[in-house]
Formats: C-alpha cells, structure tokens, sequence
C-alpha cells in the first residue's frame, strides 16, 4: 500500500466511519479517537496484506472493537460498568455497515462540525481535521495559528459537540448553518489549492473533494445563490490548475500560464453557475469572487484582462467581506489601473496588522510593488521576509527565483 492510496482511502471512508459510529454511540470525541485507531492499525496491516476489498467495513469494525474495549476498560475503572456498556448489546459489524454502505455521510459529518455550540473558527478547524483529515500543522496554517492553538481548537471542539448534543444531527442540516458549512468548504478547497507546507504546490485529493461536497452543498440549496457562487468560485480555480505548475513541480504565477491549459469546459459550467447565480438575489462574498474569477478566466492573456472590472468587483468584495487577503488582492487589482503607489498604499498599513504577522503573502504581494516604485533594496527585502516565512516548498522556490532576478537586475 503507497501513501497515496492509504491517504486516499482516509478521505473517502473517515466521514462514513465517523458518522456510522457517532449515530449509534453518540461520543463524537470518542469515536473519532476509535477512527484514528484504526487507520493507525490500517497503517501497520495494509502494507504487507494490502487493501481489502471493503476497506470501509475493515475500518469500521477495528474502529468499534477500538471504541468497544475502551468503554469497557472505563466502565470497569469507574465500576459502573452497567450504567455505561453492557454486554448484551453486542457490536454487530453487518449492521453498521449497513449504516453507511449506500450513502455518502461527509456532508452529514461537516454539519456536525459546524455544531453552533461551537465558534466559527472552531467550526472550521474541526471540519478540516474530521472531514479531510488534515494534520495539525496544515491547519494551523491555513488559519495562520500556532500548531499548539489549532489542536487546543480541535481538542474543545470536540468536547463541546459532546456536551451540547450527543446525537448525530438528522440528514437534513439546518439552513443556519449553511455559512458555516460554506465557509468550512471554502478553507477546504483553500488547503488544496495552495498547500500550507509540503513539497507539492496543491492537493488535488483535498481540491477534488471539497468540490465534490461543495456540489451536494448546491444541490441542497438551490436557492441560495452563494452555494452557487461557492461551486463556481472553486470549478473556476480548479480549472486553472494544469496552468499553474511545470512538469518539476514549480509554480507558474497567472501572469505567465499557459492559458490554453486551462479546462474550458470546467470553465464554461463556474461561468453559467454565476451568471445564474448573480441575478437572483443578494450578492454575497462567494459570488463576488466567483465573478472576479470569471474575468480573469475569460480574458485571452493577462494584458487582455478587463483589471478595471476587477477592480470594481474587489471594492465591492471589499465592502461585503473586508479582511487583509481581501485588501492584497484588490491591492494587485489596482496596481494594473492606478499604478503601483496607489497600490502599496493599500498594502502597508498591512504590516501592522496582527493577523498577518506570520503570513508570507503580505511580503510576496508588496516585494513586486516596491520593486515597480524604484525601492529595490526594500523589494529584495521584502522577497527574503516573504521565503523564510513560506512554508511550501514550490512557491518559496518560486520566491528565491525572484531574489535572485531581482539581484541580477541591480548588477546590469
């Protein structure tokens, strides 16, 4: 068994495991730890025995057996054994297959994370370790935290779903928590799309996955028109992606892709799903950056871009859902039609904000605008903070290609 496939089979079946086994014990803590369990043993197994032919139900008996014997263990610890396990509710693995064979339960498991017992961050970070198995490191840096922060994030999380709600939540989610299930979505195809640490610039596993969820997210809501901007917003982005690396693996800014790379028939559904989309009623974050991307993708080269459109559609982004990545963005946008002072007087009030104090795009975003004024020794500066701040490899490649530009420039 390769990694991949065992990370692979993590994706598709923890969801299903998670929720088979939290519907019937209600211990959502509990059982996630009984999930890790059995990967770990899956781990020890597979690699010598190969994969069964159902990993699903392989991972779900070992899963109950794990949850099974620790419920005895403590009952016997606090002699109440009765009160918590008792024997003659034997652990059946036909009928919890049974449970999850026929039907996809990620969706169920993402609405449970996104419990409102729960903070929005926590929400998030919970989805991302549950639903796609992240590490901690990866989340914490998708979040900008401290490693140590997202597992304490994890950790109460976990032990807040159980102390508010024991049950798994029915099938049909509540409407409240559509935001939080978009925005859970939304940093899901973010870790994908541009990988936090590792030597691979995206995931297309993670990217792959958080569409296919963001698919039935839309079927589910038709009628909310973010859902729709949600699904174009990631179809449009996905559809760069045979553009934005090289054959070794190295990042191609959007500037210099390939443009006939890019997936026109991917392209051709995220731009109907927003034209569909925008018209029907109030215009959210989601489709405002689905919009942006509609632009960019429709345009022939990165000349040809419509960037005072863009830049409009930023400002009203700006407005409807201001953050620091919001500002860089728009900051680019008005670079190509104010010119790069305008643009870096949006960007420095950046460096004292503490939400980016450990970001690199802050740096990456204001080198280019720096160098455009004149400031070299500041640009070449700012390139450095940028790549020892970056934790992917690709893109810090990509970054230390630009040092080195920048520095033959100054020597002709």
């Amino acid at each position: 068994m390769t990694a991949t496939v065992g990370e692979d089979v993590w994706r598709r079946e923890t969801p299903h495991i998670l929720a088979a086994l939290v519907r019937r014990y209600g211990d959502f803590a509990a059982c996630e730890d009984a999930v890790q369990e059995a990967l770990i043993e899956a781990s020890r197994q597979w690699p010598a025995r190969g994969v069964p032919e159902k990993p699903r139900g392989w991972l779900l008996r070992v899963a109950s057996r794990r949850l099974i014997d620790a419920r005895r263990q403590d009952a016997a610890r606090r002699d109440r054994e009765r009160h918590v396990f008792t024997s003659d509710q034997p652990y059946h693995a036909v009928e919890a297959e049974s449970m999850v064979e026929n039907q996809d339960a990620s969706l169920e498991v993402l609405t449970l994370c996104c419990h409102p017992a729960l903070t929005p961050e926590s929400q998030v970070t919970l989805a991302l370790r549950t639903v796609l198995g992240l590490t901690t490191k990866q989340i914490a840096a998708v979040h900008i935290i401290p490693s140590s922060t997202a597992g304490q994030r994890i950790s109460r999380a976990k032990a807040a779903i159980d102390l508010h709600r024991r049950r798994f939540p029915p099938p049909a989610s509540p409407k409240e928590r559509l935001p939080a299930l978009m925005h859970a979505l939304y940093l899901m195809y973010t870790a994908g799309h541009s990988r936090a640490d590792g030597k691979q610039l995206l995931d297309a596993a993670v990217t792959t996955e958080a569409i296919r969820l963001a698919r039935l997210l839309y079927k589910g809501f038709r009628d909310e028109p973010e859902t729709a901007g949600l699904l174009a917003l990631m179809l449009l982005s996905e559809a760069r992606r045979p553009a934005r690396i090289t054959v070794r693996g190295d990042l191609i800014p959007l500037r210099d892709q390939d443009r006939s790379l890019w997936d026109r028939e991917v392209i051709a559904e995220g731009i109907d799903l927003i034209e569909h989309a925008l018209p029907t009623g109030p215009v959210g974050a989601y489709q405002l950056q689905a919009a942006i991307s509609a632009v960019h993708a429709e345009a022939p080269g990165w000349e040809d871009t419509d960037w005072e459109q863009i830049a409009e559609l930023y400002a009203m982004l700006a407005h409807v859902a201001p953050s620091p990545a919001v500002t860089l963005n728009y900051a680019v946008a008005v670079s190509e039609t104010q010119g790069p002072v305008s643009a870096l007087s949006m960007v420095e009030p950046l460096l004292d904000d503490p939400r980016m104090s450990g970001s690199h795009r802050l740096h990456a975003v204001r080198a280019p605008l720096l160098e455009a004024c004149g400031r070299r020794e500041e640009a070449l500066e700012a390139f450095r903070i940028a790549s020892r701040l970056c934790t992917n490899i690709p893109e810090q490649r990509f970054l230390n290609s630009q040092i080195t530009r920048v520095q033959a420039d100054a020597i002709e």
